[in-house]
């Protein structure tokens, strides 16, 4: 069974346009509706992640760093 995933919106008197498919024509469907917004709380839970831990890795130059561990590790 072949999967169709389509992006859209239902409009003010309840109408849900797909694209043009006809290997969809005269068939029967299931249609799974999941709101959008979910993914938006994610993208917010995300930002405050970052806000809460912006500075706490800084960017130095690790290359020396690293050349140090890895000469005395393997003298």
């Amino acid at each position: 069974m072949r999967a169709f995933k389509f992006d859209t919106r239902i409009s003010k008197d309840g109408t849900i346009q797909i694209p043009f498919t006809p290997s969809l024509f005269n068939t029967e469907v299931e249609v799974i509706i999941v709101p959008k917004e979910e993914k938006k709380r994610i993208k917010k839970a995300g930002r405050k992640f970052v806000e809460h831990w912006a500075g706490f890795l800084n960017s130095n130059d690790t290359d020396s760093s690293k050349f140090d561990y890895l000469s005395e590790k393997y003298k």
